[in-house]
């Protein structure tokens, strides 16, 4: 599998022989993927900054409740994958990179 973050001429080298492409940066080339002989998908969001700041704001006003089913340090992501794929979690499963500053 690749995990193409950037897209354009980081995409176009991306197309692996055999596997899956996944593209965050670009929209996949069908034609590509069908001359290398693999699957791929493209996945883009569009980001609005007036609707997270809403949401922050709900989030801030305890209209929106964020429910965090259990949180594991970066170094434990392997335990927390196999936690989302029981698919039993309630709430989301976090992965903590650091510490905050006390």
């Amino acid at each position: 599998m690749v995990l193409d973050g950037v897209g354009g001429e980081t995409l176009a080298r991306s197309y692996p022989r055999g596997g899956f492409l996944v593209s965050l940066g670009g929209r996949i080339d069908q034609a590509q993927l069908d001359k290398h002989g693999i699957r791929g998908v493209s996945l883009e969001a569009e980001s609005n900054g007036d609707q997270l700041a809403q949401i922050g704001r709900l989030i801030d006003e305890k209209k929106i409740k964020v429910v965090v089913s259990q949180t594991f340090p970066l170094a434990d992501a392997a335990k927390a994958q196999t936690k989302a794929e029981t698919g039993h979690a309630r709430g989301k499963i976090v992965l903590k990179v650091r510490d905050e500053p006390k």
